[in-house]
């Protein structure tokens, strides 16, 4: 963090002290030689240290305790103070009674009590609502955060909501130093709009922001908690969070705020290829102008869930309900899917009904039909509310905060969990002796390789592929496939056509399994293998799907190339910092002798900088 002053440091410094109940004194103040001016401090715990020999026979009783806990900044180029050094814990009991620190003035030995004063209260507001990203970026005036009745602009917070805010990203800006947040208030100065995005979080939107899903749910549902989170997909098909928000109410200004917030944490401020979201005006409308080059669809998972609500009351229900999942999950061309609605319409037989009316004119958003072109990477599958488990209607905001860490613990885990199973020596068995389940076994995590694996097996359901039709290099081939009802054992047979490229090693099936879920389809594995291809071609082999992906990929904080550090953007430092370092931790996960060394590699990192730092400040 950064201060503009060494007051505003001090007095941040001694609030927090209050809050957790100790007192605090100057250890140490460097001044320039030729001029009063300070340039360094080290404020620590007033159980620092031990008296001296000397001193100890007097009667006053002995209260240090050798107490580490410390703050070390210094005056930096921007003539702003850096805090460099923080040490948190103590090796004594913490009281709430113990707040009076003292603080000499103007180097003298005149001793001041911050009593409940006009000028604390100017400190504690100060303290209580300075929001500083870890680049020293202001992002909320010095203002005391209250709770307000619900009004259109401002967060609807009840008794003790904005305490339980404050608590937890003090805590979270104390202890990690890489969590990000930023709040928006109303011209009075009320809370309007919260985002946030804690280190693990900003460290997966460096290698997972290809294809998002901004879930609203919790907002549009009326929930207790008006959140919004931003969710992607990782290189073991996981849900992975990647920043939350919290909104007055469904606004377009409130979903832009909170987009260009989030794009804020984005390395490089790289746009989503696709965003899928549920159906929303004021979505639609925030997201045309703020990524106006990602393709923006309509979640299907959430339209096929409202079904039963929209057309439950209709007299032949079952058969429309079957009708609208064949339109939608069969059709392979337009003219197919235009087809199969007209019928259902007609099983309707209400010829304007509004909701499937408002469907079909959005058709171009949710249909998969006029999807083939966007890029989803698997995230179309894997749709639920990412806290579905820890959140219900009535959960209070304060329970929330408590479950928000939990929740992430046990993705984190998981996510963890698969790394080590994707990278162990005991590969799944190879099912079946083609090239293409061989090659894939040694690259794909363990997850996405048993979903490619079902492909390969699924091709042995597959017969007849024929050419139809030939241009040149280009060859469209049929490939027959003996499909799988839902009813029972059941059968029967489709066509699918198939693109081969053979001069470009270039294959796209109709079905476009690819762009949907990031690696190839049983049909395309059957025409490169009957044209003697024995490798599945590099550019269908995704790297965001392959269990070395953190360890190949560093991504540039400018989008591509080589990425140069800008000399006075601590938050882009940070950001390298962090993405560097995780890689390290992942690393070492792999067994104990990585994690021995990566430890290693650690504390001789911490001792050259602090050489540095010694060298800086001499």
């Amino acid at each position: 963090m950064e201060f503009e002053t060494y007051d505003d440091a001090y007095n941040y410094y001694n609030c927090y002290a209050r809050e957790v109940g100790f007192r605090v004194r100057v250890k140490n103040s460097w001044f320039k030689r030729n001029s009063k001016e300070k340039y360094g401090a080290v404020l620590c715990c007033s159980s620092q240290g031990f008296k001296r020999i000397k001193d100890v026979n007097r009667l006053r009783k002995e209260t240090r305790t050798g107490c580490p806990a410390m703050v070390r900044m210094r005056l930096v180029e921007s003539m702003r103070w850096r805090v460099l050094e923080v040490a948190l814990e103590h090796n004594h009991l913490l009281g709430s009674k113990l707040h009076k620190s003292i603080k000499k003035i103007n180097g003298g030995s005149t001793k001041r009590k911050v009593s409940s004063t006009d000028g604390e209260v100017r400190k504690i507001k100060l303290y209580r609502a300075l929001v500083i990203d870890s680049g020293g970026q202001t992002g909320l005036s010095a203002r005391e955060v209250k709770t307000f009745p619900e009004l259109p602009n401002q967060l609807n917070l009840k008794k003790g909501d904005a305490q339980a805010i404050y608590n937890y990203f003090c805590r979270m800006q104390l202890t990690n130093p890489s969590f990000f947040y930023s709040m928006d208030l109303n011209d009075e100065g009320h809370l309007r709009n919260v985002f946030w995005i804690d280190a693990r979080s900003r460290a997966s939107c460096s290698y997972f922001v290809d294809s998002i899903f901004v879930d609203n749910s919790y907002l549009s549902g009326k929930y207790e908690i008006p959140l919004v989170t931003f969710v992607g997909t990782n290189h073991h098909g996981q849900s992975v969070l990647l920043g939350c928000g919290l909104l007055s109410g469904e606004t377009t200004e409130s979903y832009l705020w909170l987009f260009k917030t989030w794009l804020h944490c984005i390395p490089g401020r790289m746009s989503p290829q696709t965003i899928i979201t549920d159906r929303c005006k004021f979505l639609e409308k925030a997201i045309a102008q703020m990524f106006p080059k990602s393709h923006h669809c309509f979640s299907l998972v959430h339209i096929m869930r409202r079904i039963p609500e929209k057309l439950g009351g209709l007299g032949n229900y079952d058969a429309i309900r079957k009708a609208f999942g064949k339109a939608v999950y069969d059709s392979m061309k337009v003219i197919e899917f235009e087809a199969a609605w007209g019928y259902m319409i007609q099983l309707v037989g209400v010829s304007d009904h509004e909701w499937l009316r408002s469907l079909y004119e959005d058709r171009l958003k949710w249909v998969p039909v006029y999807l083939k072109d966007a890029y989803f990477a698997g995230i179309g599958e894997n749709l639920h509310p990412f806290f579905d488990k820890y959140i219900h209607k009535q959960t209070p905001l304060k329970e929330f905060l408590d479950k928000y860490e939990l929740a992430l613990h046990k993705k984190h885990k998981e996510e963890t969990l698969a790394d080590i199973e994707s990278r162990s020596a005991s590969a799944l068995a190879l099912r079946s002796r083609c090239s293409f389940e061989l090659q894939l076994s040694k690259v794909y995590t363990r997850e996405l390789f048993k979903k490619f694996q079902f492909e390969v097996e699924e091709m042995y359901s597959c017969f007849n592929t024929m050419q139809i039709h030939v241009d040149g290099p280009i060859v469209i081939f049929l490939v027959k496939e003996r499909v799988l009802l839902g009813e029972g054992n059941r059968r029967e047979v489709r066509d699918y056509e198939v693109l081969y490229n053979r001069s470009g090693s270039e294959v796209r099936c109709i079905c476009s399994r690819f762009n949907f879920s990031g690696y190839l389809c049983r049909h395309a594995l059957c025409v490169l293998n009957f044209n003697g291809v024995e490798e599945v071609p590099g550019r269908y082999v995704l790297s965001r799907w392959r269990k070395d992906y953190k360890r190949m990929y560093v991504p540039s904080d400018h989008g591509s190339g080589e990425a140069v550090v800008d000399a006075t953007d601590r938050v882009e430092w940070l950001n390298r910092l962090h993405r560097s370092a995780l890689r390290i931790v992942e690393e070492g996960l792999g067994s104990v002798e990585g994690y021995d060394a990566a430890l290693q590699a650690f504390e001789e990192s911490l001792n050259r900088v602090h050489e540095v730092e010694e060298r800086v400040n001499v």
